[in-house]
C-alpha cells in the first residue's frame, strides 16, 4: 500500500507547474476585471480615460 505515495520528480514538476499557472491565471483574470470595472465607471462618470492620455 505504501508504494502508491510514490511522486517521481515528473508530478512534482507537472504539479509546480499547474499551481503557478493557476496563480497566474487569476492574478491576470482580476486585473482584467478591474480594468474594465474602471473603465465603465469613468464612461458612466463622464471622466476622459486615462490610457488615452498615453
Amino acid at each position: 500500500m505504501i508504494h502508491l505515495l510514490y511522486l517521481d520528480p515528473g508530478n512534482g514538476s507537472y504539479l509546480a507547474q499547474v499551481i503557478i499557472a493557476s496563480i497566474l491565471g487569476v492574478v491576470f483574470y482580476f486585473r482584467n476585471l478591474l480594468y474594465v470595472v474602471r473603465d465603465f465607471f469613468y464612461r458612466l462618470l463622464g471622466k476622459k480615460d486615462r490610457s488615452a492620455d498615453s
